[in-house]
């Protein structure tokens, strides 16, 4: 009998460390920042985007500003998932041997941006580019790296993806692209997903632009980058002295990502004071970007 006291004192003590540790681990839980990702596939971006704003599919035809778009993205997560952090944003593209192109070199140099290559076969279709998509919404899922993830894409092969994530306690929303007519995601990734959401032309419109350059008709040479840096803070002085301290104090949270209204008007501003285009210049809209800042963040 006193055998069996002991053994149940100790199984008593044993339920009271689990419970204790239990209650530990929750509180640490509590006290976790959620975190999110975006994972973009570029192929459906292109596509969509092109053919809503500029009419046409075929990347010969347009500019995408790739970075700009991004810290667009970035910008909405930050109000959608107002308590989480970025983990990062991975950009998934297709390339001949997984080759980085020029521009995806750019992209892949920017913060906190992951570009991820499939193939593209002889009829420039991407190939490989869902598996890497699936492979790192599950990874980062398992490793409870993230609690959200926003996929921008419509390919119903992203639902086995979703199906990953999601059984590993992660949720996912669908971010879409406005359809001029129809639908271009597929109804079955609709229904996967955890919630939907659909970007339209007013967002896209400042990041896709024909190639008819705006300012290099005239054979203005290309500035340089301390040149675009120079008007960039230039701008930012001017932003400064028509908003004020209050308006830089709601600013410097976002470093050194700008809202899309503030970026949209910064190109706008220095493309008329230089007279030569940006757009698809990634290296001097970030020269711009960078005196915009500097200049700012002396003024603190």
């Amino acid at each position: 009998m006193e055998a069996m006291n002991d053994d149940l004192a100790a199984l008593a003590a044993r339920i009271d460390r689990t419970n204790e540790l239990l209650e530990r681990m929750l509180a640490e839980v509590a006290k976790t920042p959620s975190t999110h990702a975006i994972f973009v596939d570029a192929g459906y971006v292109y596509a969509a985007a092109g053919r809503l704003v500029a009419g046409t599919e075929d990347r010969r035809a347009f500019d995408l500003d790739a970075e700009g778009l991004i810290e667009a993205l970035i910008d909405k997560a930050r109000t959608v998932f107002a308590d989480s952090r970025l983990l990062r944003v991975y950009w998934y593209d297709g390339a001949r041997r997984r080759i980085h192109t020029a521009e995806q070199e750019a992209i892949a140099e920017l913060p906190d941006v992951k570009v991820r290559l499939g193939n593209l076969n002889a009829n420039n279709q991407q190939k490989g580019v869902d598996s890497l998509i699936r492979t790192d919404l599950e990874s980062l899922a398992r490793h409870r790296a993230i609690s959200d993830a926003a996929l921008l894409g419509g390919d119903e092969d992203l639902v086995s993806a979703v199906e990953a994530a999601q059984g590993y306690g992660a949720r996912v929303h669908l971010w879409g692209i406005e359809a001029p007519e129809g639908r271009n995601q597929a109804e079955p990734l609709l229904w996967e997903v955890d919630s939907q959401r659909t970007l339209d032309l007013d967002f896209f419109k400042p990041y896709v632009s024909r190639r008819t350059a705006v300012y290099d008709s005239g054979g203005t040479a290309r500035p340089t980058r301390e040149d675009v840096r120079f008007v960039g803070a230039q701008i930012a002085a001017r932003w400064l002295a028509a908003r004020g301290r209050d308006a830089l104090l709601e600013l410097l949270p976002g470093h050194p990502y700008l809202p899309g209204s503030v970026d949209q008007d910064l190109l706008v501003e220095a493309e008329g004071l230089l007279q030569y285009s940006l757009r698809g210049q990634a290296d001097l809209r970030r020269s711009l970007r960078d005196g915009f800042w500097d200049h700012l963040q002396t003024q603190y």
